[in-house]
């Protein structure tokens, strides 16, 4: 964590439980009581998903970890807000979703960071070290893959997340509109948008001769 924030709650926690009922509501409830062990069955079930969808966004780990962190954070800070809104037998905590609570912020938190920094970083992700020699095969793998990362990241922020939530992450279309608080026709039309910029700028690098 950066030196900014203070330690988290549940950095420290034991080992996550499952909550008797298996709802999310509950392990809410648990969380606005301030225990630290929901913070702790949260981050087990979510922070490996949650910074796979921020650094396929910002290209960066370090960065992904602290956009993971401050979700979490902003998870906690708005426990009791959110706990109240979600009573335990409602209908609203039936249909609570903390993975989704928690997607919608970190791919909020990563295009935020992207609009600040202005800058393309998915085309930088380095490989990771490999002392065999390598086939020409995986060679040609990496590259394709390389080609891919640095025009997904030359799309509009917004077009970048619904690739990434959609060919990435294998979301829904409904999951992923309501990560970006759209409503699924308008996020329909954004990943039309985003799949045709992608052809032309693919189609456009072929023609250009570029790998």
């Amino acid at each position: 964590m950066s030196a900014r924030r203070q330690p988290m709650p549940g950095d420290t926690a034991a080992a996550p439980h499952a909550d008797a009922d298996g709802g999310d509501a509950a392990l809410l409830a648990r969380l606005a009581a301030r225990e630290a062990g929901a913070l702790g069955a949260i981050i087990a079930r979510e922070a490996a998903g949650l910074h796979r969808i921020a650094y396929r966004m910002i290209g960066d780990a370090g960065e992904a970890e602290d956009i993971v962190q401050e979700a979490l954070l902003r998870l906690w800070d708005h426990a009791p807000t959110l706990a109240a809104r979600h009573p335990m037998g409602s209908a609203a905590a039936a249909r609570l979703r903390l993975g989704g609570w928690l997607t919608r912020v970190v791919t909020n938190l990563a295009i935020d960071r992207i609009r600040r920094a202005r800058r393309v970083t998915l085309g930088t992700v380095p490989d990771r070290p490999d002392a065999a020699p390598r086939a020409d095969a995986r060679i040609e793998a990496d590259e394709a893959q390389g080609t891919a990362r640095a025009l997904i990241a030359a799309l509009p922020e917004r077009q970048r997340a619904a690739i990434v939530l959609t060919y990435y992450e294998e979301l829904p279309n409904t999951a992923a509109a309501a990560a970006l608080e759209m409503n699924l026709k308008a996020f329909e039309s954004l990943l039309l948008r985003a799949r045709a910029a992608l052809r032309r700028a693919y189609e456009a690098r072929m023609q250009g001769g570029e790998p």
